[in-house]
């Protein structure tokens, strides 16, 4: 297999030199080139033309938005955004995107090991994810994607929903599709803090759906969309007759945060009747959590591992044997809004 062709464009010496050591120790990825500012970003990008571009947010001369922007428009290519983990990197980074990123992922704080670790994994996985693949949406599944389980029409109280890499696009469209519904969504989509709340205001605002950033004490609302605070875990606990809160959770195990595990284990518990959703990522957070809505007879609608941008998360729930629907992500949005019409 040939090697992913990588441009590294940042303004940091400190970043440039982290992402230079951790390829060198790589042997499906090399970085072709290097640039400290958008505009070196762009003709680097028309001769060298990379598989995917790393691209800083803040540069000099211009920036990060600008030059994704300019890049769709001249040589499109997948660009993953590394942003400072602020709340004014958060908003540029969503705005990225809106621009034509693909993915993002926060910048190592400091030296720390544990930052080292973090940092170096996000990046690798988002590079060889975006590389492989390529500019290119992902082919849809086939039409006879399958049910596992034959489900008429299913009582919603609340729409738990866990995800990963690709989450950003694959939540706006799952959204987008579905429309506005009467059941309540939680989404646990994997994040730093501070990306979260941007993420929700550009959800919001992208869908015209009512869509917030969750915290501790907040009840679960019928007709909102709510996003868990990210960097940590969180619960859903009883709020009295037939309602919900969000709690602080602490899933010891988890790798990434918040845990979708935490929030189905929980959602199971205190919702009457729960549907599960399981969308692109990498991993396995999602299907132990899924196995408490199997026990009791509740859906669990994944999506279908060749359409995602990774299949970890969505295959992980298929070989547990916890997925009831294995479907497109627009096949699961129309299921959903089915369901909460009563059909």
């Amino acid at each position: 297999m040939a090697r992913i062709r990588l441009l590294v464009v940042d303004d940091s010496e400190f970043i440039l030199m982290v992402i230079r050591k951790l390829i060198e120790r790589e042997a499906d990825i090399e970085i072709v080139g290097e640039a400290r500012n958008g505009r070196a970003a762009l003709e680097l990008a028309r001769s060298l033309k990379p598989d995917v571009i790393t691209m800083d947010v803040r540069m000099p001369d211009m920036d990060g938005v600008a030059a994704t922007r300019a890049l769709m428009a001249d040589c499109p290519v997948p660009v993953v955004m590394v942003s400072a983990l602020t709340q004014e990197g958060a908003e540029t980074t969503l705005n990225a995107m809106a621009a034509g990123a693909v993915d993002f992922l926060a910048k190592v704080n400091g030296a720390s090991s544990t930052d080292m670790v973090r940092f170096s994994a996000e990046l690798l996985e988002k590079i060889r994810a975006w590389g492989r693949r390529g500019a290119r949406k992902p082919a849809p599944a086939p039409a006879s994607a399958r049910p596992l389980r034959t489900l008429g029409a299913v009582r919603m109280d609340l729409i738990a929903v866990g995800v990963s890499t690709g989450g950003p696009d694959a939540v706006r469209t799952l959204l987008e599709c579905c429309g506005r519904l009467r059941a309540p969504m939680v989404i646990a989509q994997h994040m730093p803090a501070y990306f979260t709340g941007a993420f929700a205001k550009a959800l919001a605002r992208d869908t015209g759906l009512t869509v917030r950033e969750g915290a501790d004490g907040m009840e679960i609302e019928a007709g909102t969309v709510t996003i868990l605070p990210g960097g940590r875990d969180s619960v859903l606990e009883m709020a009295g007759a037939g309602r919900s809160r969000i709690g602080p959770g602490n899933e010891k195990n988890a790798l990434v945060h918040p845990s979708a595990d935490l929030l189905f284990e929980t959602a199971a518990r205190v919702a009457p009747s729960v549907v599960g959703v399981i969308l692109t990522g990498m991993g396995r957070d999602g299907s132990r959590g899924a196995g408490f809505f199997a026990q009791k007879g509740y859906p669990v609608l994944v999506q279908e591992p060749s359409s995602c941008v990774v299949g970890g998360m969505p295959s992980s729930a298929i070989e547990a044997g916890v997925a009831s629907h294995v479907l497109t992500l627009e096949k699961i949005a129309q299921t959903l809004a089915q369901w909460d019409r009563g059909l």
